[in-house]
């Protein structure tokens, strides 16, 4: 089982470790681990089609797809939508990414990641690990975006 094989619990913070051993869980079945794995972060703003084009890429690569919504919704039973509730998702999802990354398996993370600054740790991530980084910005006109 996927989630026995990336279990590992975070000494310094045992809670973080069952939240990514939760998220884990929830994610299914992992594709088959690969010597060289690819890490993929999609960002644009909400309604701009990056979960429609995560899922086209992933019916198409072995990959494994981070959504923060669905990973949130997994993580707390009652979403707040808090700073401090997005914090830990945000720590909890980085340390799913390196876990998924280190076992070999290529993933997408899918959420807005519209700032450098909050994609700066998921570069860091991808140089430790020296593992391919692909950055995707999806975008659509205005209108698109107000009508769905």
């Amino acid at each position: 089982m996927a989630g026995n094989i990336l279990y590992s619990r975070d000494v310094e913070h045992p809670q973080l470790g069952s939240d990514v051993q939760r998220l884990i869980e929830s994610l299914g079945q992992l594709p088959e681990p690969v010597a060289e794995p690819v890490f993929i972060v999609v960002s644009g703003l909400p309604g701009t089609g990056k979960s429609y084009f995560c899922s086209q890429l992933a019916e198409r690569l072995a990959v494994v797809i981070l959504e923060t919504d669905a990973l949130r919704k997994a993580l707390f039973s009652s979403p707040s939508y808090s700073s401090q509730e997005s914090l830990r998702l945000f720590q909890v999802c980085h340390l799913l990414i390196e876990r998924l990354l280190k076992k070999g398996i290529s993933l997408i993370f899918d959420a807005t990641n519209l700032s450098e600054r909050n994609r700066e740790h998921l570069y860091s991530i991808a140089d430790r690990l020296d593992v391919k980084l692909v950055l995707v910005r999806v975008e659509a006109p205005p209108q698109v975006v107000y009508d769905r």
